[in-house]
């Protein structure tokens, strides 16, 4: 598998110049805000504390969200030194009252005259002639007593070959032992970075993992919310489709019944009646002859205004028929092609999701064949 990458949180800066002896004992308030910000290693989030065993799986991102949390308090760091920094005015005397003026004196106990050049005298000396002595020598006492002296033969004081056996044994245990401790050093840590690299392996493949897990959660919410959606206009064109068909509907049966409103209403209202009972039942016989003609022409009148109402009735209820009937027809037209549409584009879907499922496949056999 692929090593990750490491981001620094402070970026690469020059080492400092070394100053003189004196001013190097002491540091700036800027070296200490540097150093306890960037080059301390307690203040640095890299460094590991505890169990370095234990299984840290860090996802992406929570690793973005501590980059934006270190580069936000480096920038409010650098921030407040600035304030600090204008804040900072060095200390001065108080200017002087009115009608005074400054100027500068020695308050020192011992007063010394000011002078561009100081004040050159010769002065000759001479050194003692004792100093040129050489150095006197050390005391030696005088021996006091009598000496005497005694004969050792060989093999008196130490036999070598019985006393090399017991100095040797213990040369030759110790050399063996050290050497022993330095071999199973070695194995113990020849285990301790074998344990330690099965360990990264381990905790490379559950990050992997992490990461393959939050793709697919992304991936598997991006896909509900699409057919959320898909499905709402699904349901909005259904709705539409049924209100349309139910205005047609209740269209077609309003002017079903037209035609018989219409005599109904005509002959409520009085345009279709019997002129002989009528003239029977009220004055038949006084204006029978003088208003023959007036009835007569009046009747046609009514025949003609029934037979034009009637006519432009019955047009306007077939163009409206044909109108609904075609909108009905578009509409179903429209509702398969969209259909046919959306079935078209789900196929093509299904086949790039399983072709890019099958490249992810190969890709990470790949990876895990060249890891092994």
């Amino acid at each position: 598998m692929a090593t990750p990458s490491y981001d620094f949180a402070q970026p690469p800066q020059s080492v400092p110049l070394k100053r003189n002896a004196a001013a190097a004992k002491y540091r700036s308030d800027e070296e200490e805000n540097f150093i306890s910000a960037g080059n301390n290693i307690m203040f640095d989030s890299r460094v590991v504390r505890g169990n370095t065993y234990a299984a840290q799986v860090v996802t992406q991102e929570q690793e973005r969200q501590q980059q934006v949390f270190e580069r936000n308090e480096n920038a409010r760091q650098r921030r407040l030194e600035a304030k600090r920094n204008m804040n900072r005015t060095p200390p001065g005397t108080p200017p002087p009252v009115a009608g005074r003026a400054h100027m500068d004196i020695q308050t020192e106990t011992f007063l010394e005259e000011l002078t561009d050049r100081p004040i050159e005298h010769t002065v000759e000396t001479q050194t003692e002639a004792f100093l040129d002595r050489p150095p006197s020598p050390l005391f030696v006492p005088a021996k006091n007593g009598c000496d005497v002296e005694t004969q050792i033969e060989a093999g008196d004081l130490f036999d070598f070959d019985l006393e090399v056996t017991p100095i040797l044994d213990v040369l030759v245990g110790k050399t063996l032992e050290v050497a022993m401790l330095e071999l199973m050093e070695e194995e113990e840590l020849a285990a301790i970075r074998k344990q330690q690299e099965k360990f990264e392996k381990m905790r490379n493949a559950e990050l992997s993992e992490v990461q393959r897990l939050e793709y697919e959660a992304k991936r598997k919410f991006a896909e509900k919310q699409r057919r959320k959606k898909q499905e709402r206009e699904f349901k909005e064109a259904q709705e539409e489709l049924r209100e349309k068909v139910a205005a047609r509907s209740f269209a077609k049966s309003f002017l079903s019944d037209m035609h018989a409103n219409v005599f109904e209403e005509l002959e409520g209202t009085g345009h279709f009646y019997d002129p002989v009972r009528k003239e029977v039942q009220e004055d038949f016989l006084p204006w029978l002859f003088s208003s023959v003609s007036t009835n007569l022409a009046d009747v046609a009148v009514a025949y003609d205004a029934a037979d034009a109402l009637i006519t432009a009735a019955l047009d306007k209820a077939k163009v409206v028929r044909g109108e609904a009937i075609a909108a009905h027809e578009a509409e179903l037209q429209r509702i398969a092609d969209e259909k046919a549409a959306e079935e078209e584009r789900r196929r093509i879907e299904a086949e790039e999701a399983e072709a890019k499922r099958l490249a992810e496949e190969a890709g990470e056999g790949g990876d895990e064949g060249g890891a092994e």
